[in-house]
Parts: C-alpha cells; sequence; structure tokens
C-alpha cells in the first residue's frame, strides 16, 4: 500500500541527514495521502542508514497503524493534528536542528530581518505558548500539536511553513514531503542567519513591509513571477 509514497518518505528523512539536520535518531518527517487519509511516517529511533521503504509506517487519521512492522515516530500525533487542521499541508517534518532548536529554547519567534527570509516565510517564524504541566504530563505529543494550532489562529499556515515549539524544537510542513523537508532547511538556514545579524547588531530593524511583501509575492500566490512557467 502506498509504496510511492513510503519511497518519498524516505528520500525527504534522507534528506534531512543529507541536510545536517539531524544526528543519529532524532527528527522525523511524513506525509498524507489525502484521498485515503492515510499518513505515511517515519518510525521511531530506528537509524536513518537503515531505512528502507518498507520500514515507513502507514496510520489511519487516528493513529492506528494500518501497514507497517515497527511502532510510528513518537511524535505522530503532533503530525496527526496538523493534518486534520490544516488542508493544505501534505507533509510534516521536525528536527532538532541547532540553531532553530535554540531559538525555541530560548522561546523566542524569528524575526524577519532580511529577504532572504522573506522570499519563504510572510512573517516572522512564531513560536508556541509554552506548555502547562498538565499538558506535557498527558497526551503531550497531541497537545504539541494542539499549541501549534492555537499559534495559529490568526495565521496563514500555507504562507508561513513552520514554527518553533517553545524549549522543544522546529516543525516545519510543505504540500508535500519533498517541500516539508525543503522548509525545514530553509528555516535552520534563517533561524541561523538570524542570530547572525542579530550578533553583529542586537539593533538591526525588521525588514520593511514594503520589501517583505515584495519578496514573498514574487515567489508565492497569482502575481507571482519567479522562476520558469509551468506548461
Amino acid at each position: 500500500m502506498l509504496q510511492s509514497l513510503r519511497e518519498q518518505v524516505l528520500d525527504a528523512n534522507l534528506e534531512l541527514v543529507r541536510r545536517k539536520l539531524v544526528l543519529y535518531t532524532f527528527g522525523n518527517l511524513s506525509a498524507i495521502a489525502r484521498e485515503q487519509n492515510l499518513v505515511v511516517i517515519k518510525p521511531s529511533g530506528v537509524p536513518y542508514e537503515d531505512l528502507k521503504p518498507e520500514h515507513m509506517v502507514v496510520t489511519d487519521l487516528e493513529g492506528n497503524i494500518i501497514e507497517g512492522n515497527l511502532r510510528p515516530s513518537s511524535d505522530l500525533p503532533t503530525h496527526l493534528l496538523l493534518y486534520k487542521h490544516f488542508p493544505e499541508i501534505g507533509g510534516v517534518a521536525h528536527t532538532h536542528s541547532e540553531y532553530a532548536t535554540s531559538w525555541a529554547q530560548a522561546c523566542r519567534a524569528i524575526p524577519c530581518l532580511g529577504t532572504t527570509h522573506a522570499d519563504y516565510f510572510h512573517g516572522a517564524v512564531p513560536v508556541t505558548e509554552k506548555m502547562p504541566p498538565q499538558e506535557i504530563a498527558e497526551d503531550y505529543e497531541k497537545n504539541t500539536g494542539l499549541a501549534i494550532v492555537r499559534c495559529f489562529e490568526s495565521l496563514n499556515a500555507a504562507a508561513i511553513p513552520g514554527v518553533l515549539v517553545a524549549s522543544h524544537g522546529p516543525f516545519a510542513w510543505g504540500k508535500d514531503a519533498a517541500e516539508a523537508a525543503h522548509h525545514a532547511v530553509i528555516l535552520e538556514a534563517l533561524a541561523r542567519m538570524a542570530y547572525l545579524t542579530l550578533a553583529i547588531n542586537p539593533d538591526s530593524p525588521p525588514l520593511n513591509p514594503v520589501l517583505h511583501d515584495k519578496h514573498y509575492l514574487r515567489k508565492h500566490g497569482k502575481h507571482a513571477y519567479y522562476g520558469q512557467s509551468k506548461r
């Protein structure tokens, strides 16, 4: 079942390794087949170098294993909440990449300081509120997803394809597994550049909104003109 999607999810997980966003068994990436409402996700705690397509676990949106002999990632409930609440999402990536995780541990959003950020995120990379003890004690991974959902009550998940979970780390998403991995890589790069910018000049202001809009909208939306037209 879903052999092609299993292969896509495996390759996207390995892209996180290739781009040095994960160490050992840290991190996970999933994708959803919307027509079947089935999710394919990396198994829990299996070294990346050992992973094969058949190791990917298929579940339904309630977390029931449909196919696979391994346990799915422990972060599966977070992924499922995001798929349920954001229908535009087709893939979700979670890492503990160094710079993005540092911003998350500092409980600080990543401000948009330049046009590289604006090319991908139509706003700052937000950070969730800290989870109260009762949400950590029970259904932690599900409540992590709910914290992200609350963070995006007034934000557009398609225009801001990532978030920092306070004291934890980044989640990123996209229309499919490959784009989720791509956005995870970009999020780490933006986190590093913001850190370095503020180290050089702590008083660096946010990007001018007009320039921010220009850079974002030339790559996204119906009037985008960056790159080649699709025929």
